[in-house]
Formats: C-alpha cells, structure tokens, sequence
C-alpha cells in the first residue's frame, strides 16, 4: 500500500527473516487460535501466512492491500496451502472498513508510514476492532540504516503514537522490535 513516490526496494522475506520472525512477533502480540487478525497492508502475506496458521480453523485472517498484484500473489499462496480462514481484499486502508467490531487484532505491519491518509486508516481499523481489541503498528524506525523507506517518509515512535491516540485508542506498549523496527500496542 505504497503511495506514488515512497515506493521502495522490495526485501525478499527469505532474507527479511533474517532478521525479522513473523511467528515471533505475533506471538508476542498476543494472537492466539480462534482470533480473527486482520493485516492492513498485508502484501504478499509475510504476517498474514503465519498469522492463519496460528490463528487455525476456529479463527480467521483478513487481508487487504492496495496492491492487486501482491494480492493475487497471496491468494495462489493461500490455495497452495488449504487456508480457508484466510479471506483478501484489495482495497486502500483509508476508505476500507472490512467489519465492524469484528477483530480481536487489527495490524499494521509495516506499513503506516505508507499510507495517504493515515489518521483515516487508524480511525478504520478502530470501527473493526471489538472493544477488547488491539491495534498493533509494527514500523521502521526512524533512523539511518540501508534497509527499508528513505527515512523522511518514516514516522518516529512519537509522530505514530501521536496518531493511534488522536483516533481514540490508548497506547500500552511501546517498544524495540529487532535491530530496526518498533512496535506500538494500543487498545479503543
């Protein structure tokens, strides 16, 4: 969900896990089976694959992104595997509302910083989430480094956080997420 402009080098995710462990990270979030997770931003499912695996056949995915392409990507994945909890669409995160109160976690993996609008993509993923929800933004930090967007599209801990709270949620957790990314757990 990369708008004109920000569009940067693609990571492989053999490589990408290296150093980032998808079924680590949604653990510690917290998904458990039977949750319905939805990924906002999904592409080609690096958390969305995981996340219906480990959310199993009582639970469900939804994944939506801008990308068509990455979309049709992740739905061959998804039949080569047999997940049926798994249901995409393509779509921008702004004027998407894929249910209302129906996530137990809604998820921004990297990809806030990508969006137009990214209040109205916050204040989205709040009418989908149940009222003991989760809102969980996995970005890049705002530093130097060879990986990732130029660092003037990135949002700092603070300018994200700034964001969540301005939508109506309250943040519980702020915290280092590997050697480049932070994460930002907050509630409606």
């Amino acid at each position: 969900m990369r708008p004109a402009g920000s569009m940067h080098r693609p990571i492989d995710d053999q490589a990408r896990r290296k150093w980032q462990n998808p079924e680590a990270i949604l653990s510690g979030i917290g998904l458990t089976p039977g949750f319905t997770f939805i990924d906002i931003g999904c592409g080609v499912g690096f958390f969305a694959l995981p996340a219906a695996r480990i959310v199993g056949k009582q639970g469900k995915v939804y994944g939506l992104d801008a990308d068509a392409e990455s979309i049709a990507r992740l739905q061959e994945q998804v039949a080569r595997d047999g997940l049926e909890n798994m249901h995409l669409s393509v779509g921008r995160a702004e004027e998407t509302v894929i249910c209302e109160q129906c996530a137990d976690i809604v998820f921004f993996g990297i990809a806030l910083h990508d969006f137009q609008v990214p209040s109205k993509a916050v204040e989205n993923a709040r009418s989908m989430l149940k009222p003991a929800g989760r809102l969980v933004n996995l970005d890049w930090k705002k530093e130097p480094m060879e990986l990732g967007p130029p660092l003037r599209v990135r949002f700092d801990e603070e300018t994200a956080a700034h964001l969540i709270e301005a939508a109506g949620f309250t943040i519980e957790a702020i915290k280092d997420s590997g050697l480049y990314h932070y994460l930002i757990i907050a509630r409606p």
